[in-house]
């Protein structure tokens, strides 16, 4: 039950974030960015970076709620969610952000290594 309801709020979390409000502002932004693609610009990060990591995030969202069904995809998803989390806790960092800004990956990263050592 942990399993599957850690799945279902890292998943359907990272497709609300990616899908949904990608281009509203919210107080967990990097620095004073309005969307998504603004924040990866206030990290310096190229535009082809955010492609990249809107990519892994919407198919590792996919593949853990997918997963309730195929377990096989929730390793190598929690995985891959936990290095996007470290880089963007990193991220907030570099900007220096404060601590409230660091929440949502902070718990994000710490969901899915959860995930991984319940499925390792």
């Amino acid at each position: 039950m942990l399993t599957f309801t850690l799945q279902t709020i890292v998943g359907l979390g990272l497709l609300n974030v990616w899908i949904i409000r990608a281009n509203q502002a919210t107080c967990y932004r990097g620095g004073e960015a309005k969307n998504l693609k603004d924040e990866f610009t206030t990290y310096g990060l190229p535009s082809w970076v955010y492609y990249l990591v809107g990519f892994f995030k919407v198919t590792t969202g996919l593949s853990l709620v997918v997963g309730i069904w195929l377990k096989q995809l929730v390793l190598p998803a929690s995985l891959t969610i936990v290095v996007l989390m470290v880089g963007a806790i990193y991220m907030h960092f570099k900007v220096g952000d404060n601590i409230q800004k660091f929440i949502p990956a902070s718990l994000m990263l710490m969901m899915s290594t959860a995930l991984v050592v319940m499925n390792f």
